[in-house]
């Protein structure tokens, strides 16, 4: 049996004693409380780095596009889990968070590993003008639809004339100096799209949160996670308001109501 005492389990985030509290390196009380906003706190614990200003302005312009979107599918399971067990706020948000997946929350992820996916294909310098560009995203987009793949980043459920969020987050980075090389394909999609495609799909807010992310450095494999970290925020103000003007009740009984038996095997 190996000596407890002599084990170590070395950690760059958060370190306790009877007497302190440590994190990142830094006194918790001293250095951190009251001196950094959650989202910066949030970008170095992710990366172990302190973001720039405009890197840590882009980190929480993310949080707060992704926050919310309104009665989704993870809200509505949310509000429905803590109808169900009221006692237990923490299943609901994590009924909410569970829901995050390819046509919510996911995309995110899905669109920053199409973007490295297609930058790390180019074969020599990366392109420096709009031309260039498009013609990596157009290939891009041929290569996945080739492949039976779906394209992610283009298209919304509600927003069929333009995502409000995207021209917002591309203005905002080019303000903030993050503008990089995801942004600068993921802005070639739009323009190709069309063509490409055969139809018009304006590129979408989840798709640019990606592309933001991935341009701020965020490993592909932690993108969902920072979507999850927004939409958490979200989903506690979705039950906090459940609390105080419930509509789960109302959800509920509407399609308890309207259920109606089918023989499984005519339908």
């Amino acid at each position: 049996m190996s000596d407890q005492n002599s084990a170590a389990y070395p950690t760059s985030l958060g370190v306790s004693t009877v007497e302190t509290i440590s994190l990142l390196g830094k006194d918790l009380s001293a250095d951190l409380i009251g001196k950094v906003d959650f989202g910066d706190l949030a970008y170095q614990l992710i990366t172990l780095r302190e973001p720039t200003p405009g890197q840590a302005a882009m980190f929480n312009a993310v949080l707060v596009a992704l926050a919310d979107h309104g009665f989704t599918p993870t809200a509505i399971a949310a509000r429905m889990t803590w109808l169900s067990a009221p006692d237990s706020i923490q299943g609901a948000l994590a009924s909410g968070l569970l829901g995050g997946g390819s046509r919510f929350l996911g995309v995110s992820e899905d669109t920053g590993r199409f973007l490295n996916a297609a930058i790390d294909a180019i074969d020599g310098d990366l392109p420096t003008d709009d031309a260039g560009w498009d013609k990596v995203a157009t290939k891009a987009i041929e290569d996945r639809r080739a492949a039976g793949g779906f394209v992610p980043g283009l298209g919304h459920h509600l927003h069929k004339n333009g995502d409000p969020r995207v021209p917002r987050l591309f203005d905002l980075a080019r303000e903030h100096g993050t503008y990089g090389s995801r942004l600068a394909l993921f802005e070639a999609m739009g323009r190709v799209a069309p063509q490409a495609l055969g139809k018009s799909l304006p590129l979408n807010g989840a798709g640019i949160c990606g592309a933001v992310l991935a341009d701020l450095d965020i490993p592909q494999e932690l993108l969902r996670g920072v979507v999850l970290l927004a939409r958490c925020a979200g989903l506690l103000g979705h039950l906090a308001e459940e609390m105080r003007t419930p509509v789960a009740g109302q959800i509920f009984a509407h399609v308890e109501g309207a259920a109606t038996y089918t023989d499984g095997e005519n339908a």
